[in-house]
């Protein structure tokens, strides 16, 4: 909501926001809740409906109406089972025309075979070129950062390789818990969470081969081409933990849930091969930081952090929503991406399924990243 507010303060921005809810709400208190005033008011409203009742969507829209010139963004921050029926009664209902896009919050499936059904389902009534997986952390400055550095072919960035790269860290960490996330955080763990969407993605930044130049339309095919040329992880590298006291706090004793995960890959691109990759993300450790860390072979190395200033997310998540609306896709996830990164961790997720053995409890405030699992 402080995004839309911010794209809407625009002057040549003409736009409406329309919440969608089961049950009535009062819009002045929404909006005082999220943003602190009424602002938008005027441009906001809430239609009531269920989302599992195909008629309702007819419903929605006649109500919608869109007009020639006229554009829908449907943001869905919902599971992807519930997701993937959304998308279904969108189109059955008409709402699927090529000026409807669809925002998808991860996560993109639970498993690789589950990302394949919702990615089949979706296309029967949607084109690829009208969804939009949003994977904010694409939005970052640090993601931007990397990207500027890296197409610079006078940057001594633009020519990393094994030829003087020893190791890669993409590391997202936190000092928080689950907080009101339990539900969720249950269902998916710190593997899924993170590692699967946003530091494969943020990896895929890292080991791209920019020499023939980058802009928006081609970024997730070379990041498509970086993925591809990952190993799978090995189990036997892979590390997973839990905070103590999880388990109470989400009312599953004996959860087998990691809030701590960390994996190590390998590449096959003749440009990495032999250069050691860790991905690593937790909750409850020592610092909030996510960062990149290259360690170069001469014991140099460079890092790039995203800031911890609030302000960052919003603006986040307004390029996210300012670059659906322009119709460019650089910073999105395409269905390619989402299949690899989960084949990539197929292994590691089938291992730890079948592991029954109790997790490895941390204390809050470790620093886990450094030691011991480093």
């Amino acid at each position: 909501m402080p995004a839309l507010r911010d794209i809407m303060a625009n002057e040549s921005f003409d736009g409406s926001i329309v919440g969608v809810s089961r049950r009535e709400v009062d819009v002045q208190a929404l909006l005082i809740e999220s943003l602190g005033n009424a602002d938008l008011a005027g441009r906001t409203s809430v239609f009531t409906m269920n989302l599992a009742v195909a008629d309702d969507y007819l419903k929605l829209k006649n109500y919608l109406d869109l007009q020639n010139g006229e554009q829908l963004l449907a943001y869905l921050a919902v599971p992807p089972n519930s997701a993937t029926q959304i998308a279904e009664l969108m189109g059955q209902a008409g709402l699927n025309t090529s000026s409807v896009k669809l925002l998808f919050e991860k996560p993109f499936g639970l498993d690789l075979a589950s990302a394949q059904t919702m990615i089949d389902e979706t296309r029967r009534y949607f084109n690829e070129d009208q969804i939009y997986r949003i994977d904010h952390y694409m939005a970052k400055d640090v993601a931007a950062e990397i990207i500027r550095l890296r197409s610079d072919a006078q940057n001594h960035h633009h020519h990393w390789s094994n030829q003087s790269v020893a190791s890669i860290e993409v590391f997202a960490l936190e000092e928080i818990g689950v907080g009101d996330r339990a539900t969720f955080y249950e269902q998916t763990g710190a593997l899924r969470d993170v590692i699967q969407g946003h530091l494969m993605q943020l990896l895929a930044l890292v080991l791209m081969d920019f020499s023939g130049g980058v802009d928006d339309s081609n970024l997730p095919e070379y990041r498509l081409n970086a993925l591809e040329k990952l190993n799978p992880a090995e189990p036997a590298l892979a590390v997973r933990a839990q905070y103590d006291g999880y388990s109470q706090e989400v009312g599953n004793v004996g959860s087998q849930t990691e809030t701590f995960a960390k994996v190590v890959l390998a590449s096959d691109d003749e440009r990495w091969r032999g250069v050691d990759i860790t991905l690593a993300t937790g909750k409850k450790l020592a610092q909030k930081r996510t960062a990149i860390l290259i360690k170069y072979k001469d014991g140099s190395q460079d890092t790039f952090e995203e800031s911890s200033n609030g302000g960052v997310q919003r603006n986040s998540y307004e390029k996210v929503l300012l670059s659906a609306i322009r119709s460019e896709k650089g910073i999105f996830t395409s269905s390619q991406e989402v299949l690899r990164t989960w084949a990539i961790l197929e292994n590691v997720q089938n291992t730890w399924s079948y592991d029954n053995s109790p997790l490895d409890i941390y204390r809050a405030g470790e620093d886990l990243f450094n030691n011991p699992y480093k």
